[in-house]
């Protein structure tokens, strides 16, 4: 029996089956223990230091019997401190992007995916590079700064050199005073070699979802292709980081398994890549299982209320606070709106999961890869995130001047947010308004931009800030950052 070690660098070590199932136990022991669950919550909440602000976080079991808890006054203060621990480290900013299929042919049998391989039926496609151009083209036009490029496993169809050269493509285009100035990467686990030559291209973040943690049901969702080896998914971040990767995200797809187990696994992931790389996932996703063109989610028995979902949200918050967290529109508005302050820092906005689906007029659904809940436009998107209070950010300024993995980390737990992110997304919003955003968005983005200049600790970097967003307004001059 594997012993667990989140040292270890074999999957059923740190991500192991009986420490998973002690830990779910554990919780529901204590889960109406009022003593520890008050000293958990106590724990967790950020702390001011001489060098900023500082929190301890949770571990996998602790955070586990938050989860548990359901005495509902605990409940809702586990939702205060987990807004508490969002604003001390990302303040209002949320951070916007969009998915960018290439391609959906795939060799995997993946059950929960319309793109497997036993598919018959469904439009298969990939973009040439003249197709990933106009889609670029397409995004910039709406005013996306930063994607999320997606293919499917195809060795024949998606090697490796076909996602260089897309990303190479995507860098390379500047239409009007559009550029997408950071590309994540969401493809299948891959050699340290391969992890190397996407670093060498220049990827932000690379992401991989686990879908389940749960080793038995994982290889009964991923019956056949590349994809139903289960040690060599779960241990594809360790190969990453030697790759020279140092953002990864991490996900699992919440409806596949029990949400107790997949929360825990989860984690307990983080916890590995903190003790063996000095640095956690740079951003945790939490999407859910939903229906898309073969695909029934009333299939899978683990479905989630929205009401769990969000204490799910909530409870990872105050787990990782330093991580970023992300929802996409796989979720509703209403839904996306209740997790925004429960900790979420990013949200994809106008999204399209078909292949070549930007540049149609009408929303396509033949080669979608799930239904999109939240069909607004992404200048919607960015007037409805005003209207909260929060800052839409297309900022990648931290990406391209370096500060990525443990140096993002530092100067988030510094609490220089407000020197240099707050800024930033500032700037980024009045690029978009400026060049793209509606009448009513503009005139709501420059009120809600004055205001939050104010904000700004430092008056050398508020002045600065507000002389560049001058400049923005006045000029073609773009990308400033600090």
């Amino acid at each position: 029996m594997a012993i667990y070690d989140p040292k270890s660098l074999h999957a059923d070590e740190f991500i192991n089956h009986e420490e998973i199932l002690e830990t779910i136990r554990y919780a529901e022991e204590n889960k109406h223990n009022i003593p520890l669950i008050d000293s958990l919550l106590e724990k967790a909440r950020p702390q001011k230091t001489a060098h900023g602000v500082h929190c301890a976080g949770l571990t996998h079991r602790e955070a586990s019997v938050l989860l548990a808890c359901d005495i509902p006054e605990k409940v809702e203060e586990m939702y205060r401190l987990a807004e508490e621990i969002k604003l001390a480290f990302y303040g209002n900013r949320i951070v916007i992007f969009a998915p960018l299929y290439l391609s959906n042919y795939c060799v995997n049998g993946c059950v929960y995916c319309p793109y497997h391989a036993k598919n018959k039926h469904i439009a298969r496609k990939k973009l040439t590079q003249d197709e990933v151009r106009a889609e670029v083209i397409a995004l910039q036009d709406l005013g996306h700064k930063r994607l999320a490029i997606e293919a499917g496993e195809d060795p024949v169809n998606n090697p490796i050199e076909y996602i260089l050269e897309c990303i190479k493509t995507i860098y390379s285009i500047k239409h009007k005073n559009g550029a997408i100035r950071r590309v994540n990467v969401n493809i299948a686990a891959t050699t340290v070699e391969e992890y190397r030559m996407l670093k060498e291209a220049g990827i932000g973040t690379y992401i991989l979802f686990q879908e389940t943690y749960n080793k038995k049901s994982y290889l009964e969702l991923h019956p056949t292709g590349p994809k139903h080896d289960y040690d060599y998914h779960t241990e594809a971040m360790d190969r990453a980081m030697e790759g020279g990767i140092d953002d990864v995200g991490l996900g699992v797809l919440f409806g596949l398994e029990g949400y107790q187990y997949e929360f825990a696994g989860l984690l307990m992931h983080a916890e590995h890549l903190e003790a063996v790389h000095g640095v956690g996932p740079h951003t945790i996703s939490v999407p859910r299982v939903k229906h898309a063109d073969d695909i029934d989610p009333d299939a899978f028995d683990n479905g989630l209320s929205d009401e769990l979902f969000e204490k799910i949200i909530a409870c990872i918050r105050i787990a990782v606070p330093y991580t970023g967290m992300i929802i996409s529109t796989r979720e509703s508005q209403e839904v996306r709106e209740k997790a925004l302050k429960l900790g979420i820092s990013q949200v994809s906005g106008g999204s399209r999961t078909s292949v070549g689906g930007y540049t149609e007029e009408e929303r396509p659904h033949d080669s979608e890869q799930f239904d999109v809940a939240d069909q607004r436009s992404l200048d919607e998107v960015v007037k409805w995130l005003m209207d909260l209070g929060e800052i839409p950010s297309f900022c990648t300024a931290c990406y391209r001047e370096g500060r990525t993995g443990d140096r993002f980390m530092t100067l988030c737990k510094n609490g220089q947010i407000l020197n240099c992110c707050h800024p930033n997304a500032l700037m980024t919003l009045a690029e978009y308004l400026v060049d793209y955003a509606s009448p009513e968005t503009k005139k709501t983005g420059m009120a809600l931009i004055e205001r939050e200049l104010e904000k700004i600790p430092r008056e050398q970097v508020r002045e600065l800030a507000r002389q560049h967003i001058a400049d923005i307004y006045s000029s073609n001059r773009r990308d400033f950052r600090f």
